[in-house]
């Protein structure tokens, strides 16, 4: 997953509000959001890796959550270990966010960033093997952990709110979402801002390009919220937007999955995309 905005308890009409673009290259097999077992027979509704058996973002019937993301570098190799077991073992366990911290060996893992988080619990925190000062740069690994307040977030393959122009934009219209949340009726239109910054596959102006170490034409492509690089066979593989929000007794979790065909022009917004959708009380 390679950018994400998330909004934490932060209006009362809408405590979780999720915007995610995961980036992926086009050949790793991947199965779609689905409600599926872990292997001790924990349900969950996440999207799953074939390749390495985890997920990148999910969700457990009990209300816990977490994300995660690569951290970009010049010469980042993988651990020994995949990144995506920490999803799952977050949502499989009844570990606190302190516990999860220290049962990780950071040099097992390449750079990643991981928001877990408890939904009743109202307990977020955010986790990094990389330093929050200078993520892209070759230090030994090590972990960060920060609790989350309330309030809106965005993350891509640097740290936590790093302002990066895709992340901004995104965060931009998460704010302009929870605005059409609160509009009485539950309008349609308030995911509208939130699909048009995923499927926007314009690149950052040149001056404002993150520099990570990889090539320039890459910052240029990586850019964007929606990416297209069919030369590298890379790409955005699917688009997710998660909202809660007040039922009858409880929560109403849904969840909304696009998956993109790279075949398709750029930027052709989600009207040939597969959409998924599940939903959990929570």
């Amino acid at each position: 997953m390679c950018v994400i905005a998330f909004a934490l308890h932060a209006d009362p009409a809408c405590p979780l509000l999720i915007a995610a673009n995961r980036d992926e290259f086009l050949d790793r097999p991947t199965e779609g959001l689905h409600r599926w077992a872990l292997g001790d027979g924990t349900h969950i509704v996440a999207g799953r890796d074939l390749r390495d058996g985890g997920t990148w973002l999910g969700l457990s019937p009990n209300g816990r959550v977490a994300m995660l993301t690569n951290v970009r570098q010049q010469q980042a190799g993988p651990g020994s270990r995949s990144r995506g077991e920490l999803v799952t073992r977050w949502l499989q366990g009844q570990a606190d966010d302190e516990q999860l911290a220290a049962a990780i060996d950071p040099a097992a893992y390449g750079g990643f960033n991981l928001v877990v988080g408890d939904f009743h619990r109202q307990r977020w925190s955010w986790l990094s093997t990389r330093r929050p000062d200078a993520p892209h740069e070759p230090h030994p690994p090590a972990l960060h952990h920060q609790a989350l307040t309330p309030g809106i977030y965005g993350l891509s393959n640097a740290s936590l709110d790093t302002p990066w122009p895709k992340t901004l934009r995104l965060k931009q219209a998460m704010v302009e979402a929870l605005a059409g949340v609160r509009e009485p009726g539950d309008p349609p239109h308030w995911m509208q801002p939130l699909s048009r910054a995923l499927a926007d596959s314009q690149p950052a102006a040149e001056a404002d390009l993150p520099h990570t170490g990889v090539p320039d034409d890459m910052e240029r492509a990586l850019s964007s919220p929606f990416v297209h690089m069919p030369g590298r066979a890379y790409g955005t593989r699917s688009s997710l937007v998660v909202r809660a929000r007040q039922a009858t007794v409880g929560w109403s979790v849904e969840m909304h999955e696009w998956t993109h065909d790279h075949t398709q022009a750029a930027g052709s917004g989600f009207e040939q995309a597969l959409r998924r959708s599940e939903s959990l009380a929570w």
